[in-house]
């Protein structure tokens, strides 16, 4: 039966069924041709056989054909051959018309009451005589013996003699008949209904020869997408049960493990890539953070022991180191930063409130932003449940997030405010600042490491945000625009 749903048996199955199609058709308007001409065959013959026993009687009775012919309607006639039986002429020896059913050609009284017969050469306009030859030397004298078939010939002749006691008559049957025209017609009409089928069949073959290649070209189509590196494709034939079915669905399960394997391979370089960023970020800590910890107590020695005694003096040499031990604090914070990206997250998982981590990290950038004239502010309803996740790890998160909008709004002040909204199983963390704005080509690069706009920054900050979110199950997003500012909009589950 799997034989029966592939595609070279619908088409072997839809030849054939055409083809006996054709055959049948063809055979029934062969047989339907030959019945129909055998029954005008009989009609002929039988108005014929007819018209020459109406002549016969009409030759040796008393009455007159036209009075035979109404007596014969009841036994003899049916309304084919009344409609064929055109005319009958009895001829007598003489030549003359003895009588006929055309009141023409009847004989006629004069004026001494003696009958007067026309000659059967006054005749014109008769039918061509069929098997004149047949007549023999009498053809001659029928004016119509040398007539000549026309295709548009619709009346015919037969002539037959009868030995009389008065010589050789001859009776002539005037019969109706279908012209050639119209037998040619009919003849061609089969030709035309077979023309009409294979039209039909090359219609309904070009059909279907569409509807099996369309598949195939989905399938060219698909494969050329495929070879520009769109993995995402499929084919929607796959639910054919032909081979065209199978071809798809065994296409879509390649490309969907194609799709798999660049996963994979973009996993891999991500994980190969933070195994190098890994040992690299070990190493370089451990040969920078020796000496910055010796320059940091150096510093902390100097500014304790060598203090100058002039005020003036003391206030530069205050000054600068203070902003050598920023420089050192910043250089730390930026290896702190890189180490922390590098290595993994290994979370403790407990149920946080996340308005106290929020508070905790506001208090980090508070001094600095009322120093600068922006306002902050916390917003939480009443009975917002608490979210599951690692404190420590997330306060890295607000930090930065901060730290930032503090950075956005340092030459033009404004407001930096975090609103929480519990949403079903979440908890919305909306952190927004009316700073400068992040461009627009930029706000799809913000979160990937190592980009950064500022000349100082490490561009760690918020990929290593986003890498926390993501670690807690939740997402990170972010809204930028001139007028508006900044927001970001965390989403982190209840615990």
């Amino acid at each position: 039966m799997r034989f029966f749903t592939t595609l070279r048996a619908k088409l072997l199955i839809v030849m054939g069924i055409l083809l006996v199609t054709t055959l049948s058709v063809q055979y029934y308007l062969n047989v339907r041709r030959e019945t129909s001409s055998k029954r005008l065959n009989d009609r002929q013959q039988q108005a014929l056989v007819v018209g020459l026993t109406l002549g016969v009687s009409g030759i040796t009775s008393r009455d007159e054909l036209s009075q035979l012919v109404e007596k014969a309607r009841d036994t003899l006639y049916d309304k084919y051959t009344d409609r064929r039986l055109k005319d009958i002429i009895i001829i007598n020896s003489d030549w003359e018309i003895y009588d006929t059913l055309n009141p023409e050609y009847k004989p006629t009284k004069d004026a001494d009451g003696n009958t007067v017969f026309k000659k059967l050469g006054e005749i014109q306009n008769l039918p061509p005589l069929r098997d004149a030859d047949r007549l023999g030397e009498a053809s001659r004298n029928f004016p119509n013996a040398t007539g000549e078939d026309t295709d548009s010939a619709q009346q015919e002749a037969y002539a037959i003699p009868v030995q009389t006691t008065q010589g050789v008559w001859h009776i002539m049957v005037i019969l109706n008949v279908t012209p050639m025209e119209t037998a040619r017609r009919d003849a061609i009409l089969p030709v035309v209904y077979t023309l009409g089928i294979l039209l039909a069949s090359s219609i309904i073959a070009i059909v279907l020869v569409w509807r099996f290649t369309k598949p195939i070209r989905n399938l060219s189509d698909a494969a050329k997408q495929v070879a520009e590196g769109d993995l995402q494709v499929r084919v929607a034939d796959h639910k054919r049960s032909d081979e065209v079915g199978l071809l798809a669905q065994r296409f879509n399960e390649m490309t969907a493990e194609l799709e798999k394997s660049r996963e994979l391979e973009s996993q891999l370089q991500e994980a190969e890539k933070s195994a190098v960023v890994g040992r690299l970020a070990s190493a370089i800590a451990h040969e920078i953070r020796n000496p910055l910890n010796y320059i940091n107590l150096t510093l902390d020695h100097l500014r304790a022991k060598f203090i100058p005694d002039d005020k003036e003096k003391r206030e530069m040499f205050e000054q600068l180191t203070s902003q050598l031990k920023s420089e050192v604090g910043r250089i730390n914070n930026q290896i702190s930063d890189f180490l922390r990206y590098s290595r993994p997250l290994n979370l403790d998982l407990q149920p946080v409130n996340i308005r106290e981590v929020i508070d905790n990290s506001m208090l980090l950038v508070q001094g600095q932003a009322e120093g600068l004239g922006i306002s902050t502010s916390v917003n939480e309803p009443p009975g917002t449940p608490p979210v599951l996740g690692d404190r420590d790890v997330l306060r890295s998160v607000f930090n930065n997030l901060f730290i930032n909008a503090v950075q956005a709004m340092e030459t033009s002040g404004g407001s930096l405010s975090v609103d929480l909204v519990p949403n079903g199983e979440f908890v919305e963390i909306h952190v927004k600042d009316t700073g400068c704005a992040i461009p627009e080509e930029n706000l799809p690069k913000i979160f990937e490491p190592y980009f950064s706009t500022k000349e100082t920054g490490t561009g760690l900050g918020l990929a290593i945000a986003k890498r926390i979110v993501d670690k807690h199950s939740g997402t990170i997003e972010v809204t930028s625009s001139p007028n508006d500012g900044t927001q970001f909009n965390i989403k982190l589950p209840k615990a």
